[in-house]
């Protein structure tokens, strides 16, 4: 089919479009799980289109609800990850887009689950092709595991590979939509030059400072004097956990500050334990969005290790709640946190993050959280993200399915000449 302008798309039969991800959990949140839910809700709310989800699972099982699918796919736990799982059976997923068959799929991880959507596309040529280049997975996978595992030399060869392999996956797709211009520059430097950058959103009815809760730290049981600090999101080595705890080990005393860490991981077990007689707390994962909006209003500071964050939802939701932010000067927290909005040091140096959470809590960090505030409901919409995905990005790549159409004949998985 032939989409021409964006208005097209709106004005078309309803549409069936895919999500197929690896990076779903149902008990730990995650940037992913977010951005599904919020499509779902715009998609019913917004288009006369239909959504099929298709994510991990404990068990196969399809659940069809009006316009909405949701389908698992069962698949073993990712170890020392117990809150997600990884789908191997690829032929289930090959299934599930054979009896659907969408007209549009969206993948949304890089490993393994993309092929099936190209496979899929050799029987099903008009199905258009979107992915999103989500996170710089050589650099913050492959290249950090590998340096940890082997040492730097090792771990260079292993990034190079792991971008070769980005290569050819994404020159399979119709078009790729990046979350920040320097993962679009990376994709460029690869030869993949159908993209767009499509920033992410918030709540930010939900995200308010109005969702500060006087009684929170009271629940947690925590001292109501000096700052309280605190972290959403998973708790484990990719997301540099473990520099949090480090850098309040190294906070003046006499600041009295606290910190709560919202979220499951394999390193929370760890941290718990190292954290005993501290005012630290692992509440676990929060569910309810006006959970943990409560949490992040509540707090004062918020604070993040992590060196290679693409977007940074949970920081953008902690900004709508009025919080100045202390982080480090790596992948997009530069873009997320600029001057006037928090403070960003060196990566992996826990010693001047704890310098930046005291010069921030003994200067005006009220008038830099109001700032906050105004900065991420100015800029950051899932309205505005979803009407850039369908009405640019979707028109964008199916245009480009259509023209291959037209230029041959498929039969069998296989593309012939035209005329043949």
């Amino acid at each position: 089919m032939s989409i021409e302008s964006s208005a097209a798309f709106r004005a078309h039969r309803s549409l069936l479009i895919c999500d197929l991800t690896q990076s779903y959990s149902s008990s730990a949140g995650g940037g992913i799980s977010t951005y599904l839910r919020e499509k779902r809700d715009y998609v019913l709310r917004s288009t006369p289109h239909r959504l099929l989800q298709i994510v991990p699972g404990p068990e196969d099982r399809v659940i069809e609800r009006g316009r909405h699918i949701f389908a698992q796919v069962r698949a073993g736990q990712v170890p020392g990850s117990p809150d997600y799982r990884f789908i191997l059976r690829t032929g289930k997923v090959r299934a599930l887009l054979a009896r659907f068959r969408p007209d549009v799929i969206e993948s949304l991880c890089p490993w393994l689950l993309p092929w099936s959507a190209v496979h899929h596309r050799r029987y099903f040529p008009q199905t258009a092709l979107v992915a999103g280049y989500r996170t710089d997975f050589p650099n913050a996978h492959v290249y950090r595991v590998g340096a940890e595992l082997f040492g730097e030399t090792p771990a260079r060869l292993l990034r190079d590979l792991a971008y070769r392999y980005a290569a050819r996956l994404y020159r399979e797709f119709d078009w790729v939509y990046t979350l920040s211009d320097d993962a679009r520059a990376r994709l460029a430097a690869l030869g993949i030059d159908r993209t767009s950058r499509l920033p992410l959103g918030v709540d930010a009815a939900v995200f308010t400072p109005e969702a500060r809760d006087p009684g929170y730290r009271a629940s947690l049981g925590l001292p109501e004097t000096g700052p309280l600090l605190i972290y959403a999101g998973r708790i484990d080595n990719e997301k540099r956990a473990d520099l949090l705890l480090a850098m309040f080990r190294r906070l003046p005393r006499e600041l009295g500050a606290s910190m709560v860490m919202v979220g499951d991981g394999k390193l929370r077990a760890k941290l718990i334990e190292e954290s005993r007689g501290l005012p630290v707390v692992f509440p676990g994962f929060v569910q309810d969005r006006a959970g943990l909006a409560r949490a992040l209003a509540s707090s004062d500071i918020y604070v993040s290790g992590m060196a290679d964050e693409t977007f940074g939802i949970s920081v953008i939701e902690a900004q709508a709640c009025g919080l100045p932010v202390v982080g480090v000067a790596g992948g997009a927290m530069p873009d997320r946190v600029p001057s006037g909005l928090g403070l960003l040091g060196p990566p992996g140096d826990a010693a001047a993050m704890a310098a930046n959470v005291a010069t921030l809590w003994r200067g005006d960090h009220n008038a830099m959280g109001a700032r906050a505030r105004e900065a991420a409901t100015r800029d950051y919409c899932w309205q505005r993200t979803f009407s850039q995905l369908f009405d640019r990005i979707y028109p964008a790549a199916m245009r480009r399915a259509a023209r291959r159409v037209r230029a041959g004949h498929y039969v069998a998985g296989q593309v012939l000449p035209a005329g043949t």
